[in-house]
């Protein structure tokens, strides 16, 4: 297997990021005309986004969590084609990871089902922590 076949997952989650931060946008400046808000009245964004509802303010929210578990997955995948490891479990399971935060990412932006969310965002940890786990013991074991 190809140790490049490894960006494809990593860019896609690259990818997913750049949809929600646009997604994110358009929630918000729609949000901002529709009720004319003045630029000023955001100088202070916890306090102005405290009213606003969660259709406008879970897509960031989503975004927030895109650059925490993410940023383990993107290390991985550096570190794997770095050490030249890259195999086909390490890309079925970057795979594995990328659905399920789109799947987790579609639900967060728009109904929001919490326990759906919880188990989807489980599933992607988990195969981080999978491959987390199967580098280190590979690189323990040489």
């Amino acid at each position: 297997m190809s140790q490049n076949a490894i960006f494809e997952p990593f860019f896609a989650t690259i990818f997913l990021t750049f949809v929600v931060w646009v997604y994110m946008y358009i929630r918000r400046i729609s949000y901002i005309k529709s009720h004319k808000i003045r630029p000023q009245d955001l100088a202070v964004p916890k306090a102005s986004v405290q009213t606003w509802p969660s259709t406008v303010v879970t897509p960031s929210d989503n975004l927030k969590n895109l650059f925490e578990m993410p940023i383990l997955f993107y290390a991985l995948v550096l570190y794997l084609f770095m050490t030249q490891q890259v195999d086909r479990i390490y890309v079925y399971a970057a795979w594995v990871f990328v659905i399920f935060r789109t799947l987790h990412s579609i639900v967060h932006c728009t109904f929001n089902c919490i326990m759906l969310r919880f188990y989807l965002y489980l599933v992607a940890t988990i195969t981080v922590w999978f491959i987390a786990i199967r580098a280190a013991f590979a690189y323990w074991s040489t």
